[in-house]
């Protein structure tokens, strides 16, 4: 199993269009690296699934040679895994309409957030065959012979963005793929608002991607950026979870999904050291894991 970190960045990416906090301004300078919005690729070597489509999903699959078209308008990218239906997340999906075709791995809950609410998919729809292949939470499913999938729940404690008539499970996952030939194992999380299920998803994995949104809880309130804690958005603040990570027992631990505002994207910071004394690896685009 091989897994590429498209984008690392929380939504707006970094830098983000309309900010001029210390790590937009570092992009643009020069000092700070810049990030694309969340997502991954997981394949086999063959096929490959992209986990969420965000808004910079075109930049993203032109970066990556092993995602490129093999012949005439073929790509090896087989579906898209949602992990929820945040725009952040699934904006890209529209991005993707001039294929012949495009499948869609959504809860019940995803899925009428993007009929119901956003109304995407009835976009996409409008453009190309759509194929929404249904999500169980704690049900493995099959990719190819040797990957497979198994959604886990990560409740938020918030209200949806979007009143739809979907289930109230489901509405943001992780995702842990298993490599059936090498017996690897990778979880991706991120967006967590709560350790606690990661617990049973984590046991026995290789590697796992968490939520890095923000290092403080107060972090967007300290710089002026807004009024939101992490907490208000559904993410637990790395302050409150790096030593929790270590509890998990998995070998490697990247962060992902890191949010403009987070100082450890900072070279001088004082927070980007703590992460990295507590073991953890601060991700970026372009990362690449075998499994």
């Amino acid at each position: 199993m091989r897994v590429r970190v498209l984008g690392s960045s929380a939504g707006g990416g970094l830098p983000q269009w309309n900010c001029s906090c210390p790590g937009c301004t570092g992009a643009r300078e020069g000092t700070v690296a810049p990030r694309t919005q969340s997502s991954i690729a997981v394949g086999d070597g063959d096929a490959w699934f992209l986990v969420n489509a965000s808004p910079d999903v075109r930049q993203q699959l032109a970066a990556a040679p092993d995602l490129h078209p093999g012949s005439a308008r073929r790509s090896p990218v087989e579906a898209i895994l949602l992990s929820d239906a945040e725009i952040d997340h699934t904006l890209g999906l529209l991005i993707l309409r001039e294929g012949s075709g495009v499948t869609v791995h959504a809860t019940a809950a995803t899925e009428a957030t993007l009929r119901e609410g956003t109304g995407f998919l009835t976009t996409l729809e409008a453009y190309c065959p759509v194929e929404v292949v249904p999500v169980e939470v704690g049900v493995a499913r099959a990719l190819t012979p040797t990957l497979s999938y198994t959604a886990f729940d990560l409740p938020t404690g918030k209200s949806p963005r979007f009143a739809t008539s979907g289930p109230a499970e489901g509405r943001v996952v992780g995702f842990r793929f298993h490599d059936h030939a090498t017996g690897g194992s990778v979880v991706y999380a991120p967006g967590v608002a709560d350790l606690a299920p990661l617990e049973a998803a984590c046991a026995g994995a290789s590697v796992l991607l968490v939520d890095g949104t923000c290092f403080h809880d107060d972090e967007l309130v300290r710089l002026g950026l807004g009024r939101k804690t992490a907490a208000d958005m559904g993410h637990v603040a790395l302050e409150r979870s790096l030593d929790r990570f270590a509890e998990l027992g998995v070998p490697r631990i990247v962060l992902v999904h890191m949010n403009n505002s987070n100082p450890i994207l900072l070279p001088d910071s004082d927070e980007a050291p703590v992460v990295g004394k507590a073991g953890v690896e601060i991700g970026h685009d372009g990362w690449e894991i075998e499994a």
